[in-house]
């Protein structure tokens, strides 16, 4: 971890007693991205085999079926992701953005080993590279990660995401994905200020970022599942 992300020896004792507590903030945050990622890359796996299952009695849900739901195997793969996810939440509490969003690559280089030894879908040494990369780009950002400025109230985020959307030009897919990230971060800073004493549920903005981050959840599942059947795993997850 960059040092320069914490305050220096020659800090006085509350900026020194704040940087400890902040690096050890930002390393639950990092372990719990890592977690996320390790089971977010096998729940694909146990996914896929449960979808191949599913479609071998009946309609796929590449081509619209629902007949997965009544998948053991898939609902295992299910609570495995679910239980990414919720480390992915909770690393967001934790940890800025900047330091949790770039370690969910590491998912790639999980489900792309697993999908090689297990659904028989062969890594190239392109895809072997590219995996590197990931994990290259995954490590300079961690440590070169520029220091976060907590906001103090959900209304903050409302107002850095406006800034950030109408002061870009972003595609519809930018948009989307900014959308996800900046909804999910600001749902864990209202719960963290809430178990502080600083009620964010008085907001409306809390909701409206509540609501935004459980749809699109529910859509992201429903086209995962899709094109998880469609395509192979090391195609999907870089897209994901």
């Amino acid at each position: 971890m960059d040092t320069r992300l914490f305050a220096d020896e020659s800090s006085p004792p509350d900026d020194a007693a704040a940087a400890a507590a902040r690096y050890a903030d930002n390393m639950k945050g990092l372990l719990l991205a890592v977690l996320s990622s390790a089971f977010i890359g096998a729940s694909f796996i146990v996914k896929k085999k449960g979808l191949r299952r599913a479609g071998s009695s009946g309609s796929s849900a590449g081509s619209g079926g629902y007949r997965y739901l009544l998948e053991p195997l898939w609902w295992v793969g299910m609570v495995t992701m679910l239980v990414g996810e919720i480390a992915n939440f909770v690393a967001y509490i934790f940890a800025p953005a900047i330091l949790v969003t770039p370690l969910g690559a590491l998912s790639i280089i999980v489900s792309a080993v697993l999908a090689h030894f297990i659904l028989k879908e062969r890594l190239q040494r392109m895809g072997v590279l590219g995996c590197v990369l990931c994990i290259v780009g995954s490590t300079v950002i961690v440590l070169h990660a520029p220091e976060e400025r907590n906001p103090s109230s959900v209304e903050q985020i409302c107002f850095s995401f406006v800034c950030g959307v109408s002061g870009c030009r972003l595609t519809s897919i930018d948009v989307a994905l900014f959308t996800t990230v900046m909804s999910i971060k600001a749902v864990g800073i209202a719960i963290t200020l809430t178990f502080e004493g600083i009620n964010q549920a008085i907001y409306f903005q809390t909701w409206v970022f509540a609501m935004v981050a459980i749809t699109c959840i529910i859509i992201q599942l429903n086209y995962l599942n899709k094109v998880n059947v469609l395509e192979a795993i090391y195609v999907l997850i870089p897209c994901f």
